[in-house]
């Protein structure tokens, strides 16, 4: 589908006069999930490299429920009504120039610069052409939204900082979720021996995705069942039952500790160097090339992504009430745009 615009610089058909305004889930404050509504913002002009993509679907990420809570990235935001979401999926409406790679009509997925711009809660986002990427032939647009934060986030703790490998011995706590399931598949993909803690529910699921160990965490403490492990992912951080101290026990001296969730661990580089251990956090990176090369694994069936609930736009308090429930297995999306698209 292409959608005629005008007002672009040659990329796409002139026919139609440009919307000014789009549907949003906006914030007009922070708070608690009931802030984010529905209104009526203004369209994000496209400007210098940037694709403009109506928007089919958001990925929701708990970074989003942490900064309407005024945490996160809160602090970088400068006006209200904001718009929310990182991840979208959706289709090209303009592009820089005429002979980009990207062409009006392409199916994309890719991550916005929120809160540098508008968020993905949205009809429509304009982002950096580095950010975006087609989306894999495989995926539906709503199975597409869910993917980008999360997987580039495993890909960048599990390949880059961890460098998983033949033999490697890697602990991944929370592998059923939103980053966790795609961490357990790439490490395995690499060659990684893998334990993921997860509930009861999530075990045979875990081991499907490649782990060779999975802990019951609410049965059986981990450090009792796993020890002298080369890496460990932590996806939980010490909000809860002192996870990211008590993984410092489990990992052979020298190993690597890398923490995830923004705020989840205070003190947490102290903690590591008197252990013994190496130590790092972990800020995506919305590399589109590296999200490409996700794209051809999942279309070749060694990385799946798995869609817990969609949720209509005028939903998203209650999408973000899910999330901060902390029990969802892979991902929530938002759908936007009218489906099919």
């Amino acid at each position: 589908m292409t959608e005629q615009w005008s007002g672009s610089t040659g990329t796409t058909s002139t026919t139609l006069t440009r919307r000014s305004t789009m549907s949003a889930a906006v914030i007009d404050g922070f708070g608690d999930a009931s802030v984010l509504g529905v209104a009526e913002v203004p369209v994000p002009v496209r400007v210098n490299s940037e694709v403009l993509v109506k928007v089919a679907a958001a990925g929701v990420n708990p970074i989003d429920a942490k900064t309407r809570g005024g945490a996160g990235v809160a602090a970088a935001v400068s006006s209200f009504p904001f718009v929310l979401g990182y991840d979208f999926s959706g289709v090209v409406i303009e592009t820089p120039f005429e002979g980009h790679p990207l062409r009006p009509g392409d199916e994309v997925f890719g991550i916005t610069s929120t809160p540098r711009g508008t968020g993905s809660y949205a009809e429509y986002v304009s982002v950096p052409s580095l950010q975006v990427t087609r989306k894999p032939g495989s995926l539906s647009l709503l199975e597409a939204a869910a993917v980008p934060s999360a997987a580039l986030t495993a890909w960048g703790v599990v390949v880059d900082v961890a460098k998983a490998h033949e033999g490697q011995r890697m602990l991944i706590h929370a592998g059923a979720g939103g980053v966790g399931h795609f961490a357990v598949q790439l490490a395995a993909y690499f060659g990684a021996r893998v334990t993921a803690t997860g509930a009861a529910r999530n075990q045979g699921w875990l081991r499907e995705l490649g782990a060779s160990t999975v802990v019951d965490y609410e049965a059986a403490r981990f450090e009792d069942q796993v020890g002298d492990v080369d890496v460990v992912i932590d996806l939980v951080g010490n909000v809860a039952a002192e996870t990211g101290s008590r993984s410092l026990k489990v990992l052979r001296p020298g190993g690597l500790i890398v923490n995830v969730p923004t705020g989840s661990w205070p003190g947490f580089a102290g903690e590591a160097a008197a252990a013994g251990v190496r130590s790092t956090t972990y800020k995506v990176s919305p590399d589109a090339s590296a999200l490409a090369v996700i794209g051809r694994l999942i279309d070749s069936g060694d990385v799946r992504v798995h869609v817990d609930e969609v949720f209509p736009l005028d939903r998203a308090a209650e999408a973000h009430r899910a999330i901060e429930a902390g029990h969802t297995r892979g991902k929530l999306v938002l759908q936007v745009g009218s489906l099919p698209f």
